[in-house]
C-alpha cells in the first residue's frame, strides 16, 4: 500500500529542515562544490557536513562524483534551486507584510493604519 502524496511531501519538507542542509542546497545552486570548499562556507564541523549530506543524498537532493581524493556535489535537478527561489520570494513577502503591520504599529494612535496589501 502506497503513501499518500501529502505524506511523501511531508518527508521531502523535512529533509530540508535543517540550516546547514539549506545552506548546502544553496551552494550547490550555483555550481558543484567539493567538500571541502563548502566547509568554511557553512560553518559546521565536517564530520557533521558529512551527515547532512548524507541526509540530502539519501532523499535524492544531490549527488556526488568522486575525482581523486575529491567528492563534489551538485544537485539532482534545477528545480531544487528554483524551490529555494520561490521560498526567497515567499519569504520576502511575509517579513514585507510583519514590516508593514510594525510601520502600522509604530504610526501615532490618530493616524489611520495603512492598507497597501489585500487583506484577507
Amino acid at each position: 500500500m502506497s503513501r499518500p502524496l501529502y505524506q511523501v511531501k511531508a518527508e521531502f519538507f523535512k529533509n530540508l529542515g535543517h540550516p546547514a542542509r539549506i545552506r548546502v542546497l544553496e551552494l550547490l545552486s550555483e555550481r558543484e562544490h567539493a567538500v571541502a570548499e563548502m566547509l568554511p562556507e557553512v560553518g559546521i564541523e565536517a564530520a557533521n557536513l558529512s551527515q547532512q549530506l548524507a541526509v540530502l543524498r539519501r532523499a535524492g537532493l544531490v549527488t556526488t562524483r568522486k575525482e581523486g581524493s575529491n567528492v563534489y556535489y551538485s544537485l539532482t535537478s534545477p528545480h531544487v534551486a528554483e524551490l529555494l527561489a520561490v521560498a526567497r520570494l515567499i519569504l520576502t513577502g511575509v517579513i514585507t507584510g510583519q514590516m508593514e503591520l510594525l510601520d502600522d504599529l509604530r504610526a501615532p494612535a490618530t493616524t489611520a493604519p495603512r492598507r497597501t496589501r489585500k487583506q484577507g
